[in-house]
């Protein structure tokens, strides 16, 4: 097996780089690993020190792993910095697991994204690997799948391929020009969320955010996301320390104790049942989890 460099975007804040790089350094095929850092340059003096404080850190921090740090000598932001950087790298990589400074691992969630990406690396159905998903209490359903497909890509913690990445495409012009209203219907998971709100804010310019142009990218490509069911990782950054953030804990994980064994077939595209479950439970209402969620990625503006 090849194993998938890690892509890590950090900015200003050391106390949670720190505890990133402290779970991701105890993950089972760490040392078998290759990790490239974006630290993003100051916005403005004020983030100076922090900033500092943060590539302070990563040089030295006793990686034991072979390490580059990329200093962004201006704020790119966000967006740029993820697009920019995740596209530097998928240039000369085959695949790649990317990350933010605010995603704390399961030891397994290294393991899992190497087995995933190497499993669907040659399947052109599949697109993306996440490595988090809802909060669900899947004793309660009659499921007993431990990954599925969909359409949903999330980013907490994810890894692609080089001729998947290829293909995306920010562009809120032309998706507002030529997507049809059913197919906007079907994006919006038949209309029981509005995902599609976050192009039109982009289209507008009240935000400027990159992941949803992955996910339009996907769709675009009738590409398939995996999902595991027991979270590898988990988010802190909603503790008030990030610009526009907030203190909650609507989206925390139990991580997940041991590997996937059993893949599911991209050939069977859409798991309906757990799509269902997590539409009724976490979709559908105004105060869900999802709306909550995307409430957080509509804030993380350059």
């Amino acid at each position: 097996m090849s194993y998938a460099p890690i892509i890590l975007f950090v900015y200003n804040r050391p106390y949670h780089t720190k505890r990133v790089l402290d779970r991701l350094s105890k993950n089972e095929l760490f040392d078998k690993s290759e990790i490239i850092i974006f630290s993003d340059g100051n916005r403005s003096d004020e983030d100076f020190d922090e900033v500092k404080k943060v590539r302070e850190l990563i040089e030295n921090y006793d990686f034991n792993i072979k390490c580059h740090l990329i200093k962004r000598e201006r704020n790119l932001g966000l967006s740029e910095n993820i697009i920019t950087g995740t596209s530097e790298i998928l240039n000369y990589r085959e695949k790649a697991i990317i990350m933010e400074d605010d995603i704390l691992t399961s030891p397994y969630f290294l393991r899992y994204m190497n087995d995933a990406l190497e499993k669907y690396e040659n399947d052109e159905n599949v697109w993306h690997i996440s490595g988090w998903n809802y909060p669900i209490e899947i004793n309660k359903f009659n499921y007993d799948k431990q990954a599925f497909f969909w359409s949903v890509m999330n980013c907490w913690g994810w890894g692609t391929w080089k001729n998947r990445w290829k293909n995306y495409k920010k562009d809120p012009i032309y998706l507002i020009k030529n997507w049809s209203p059913e197919k906007i219907s079907k994006f919006n998971l038949n209309d029981s969320f509005d995902f599609w709100s976050q192009v039109k804010k982009n289209y507008n310019g009240s935000i400027n955010t990159w992941a949803i142009f992955w996910m339009t990218t996907i769709f675009e490509h009738n590409g398939l996301c995996l999902n595991p069911i027991e979270s590898f990782v988990t988010n802190i950054g909603h503790d008030n320390s990030g610009e526009n953030s907030t203190i909650s804990t609507k989206f925390d994980s139990d991580l997940a104790k041991k590997n996937i064994k059993a893949w599911p077939n991209s050939k069977e595209n859409y798991d309906k049942v757990i799509q269902k479950i997590i539409s009724e439970n976490f979709i559908d209402s105004k105060n869900s989890v999802m709306q909550k969620l995307l409430n957080k990625i509509k804030n993380l503006v350059t």
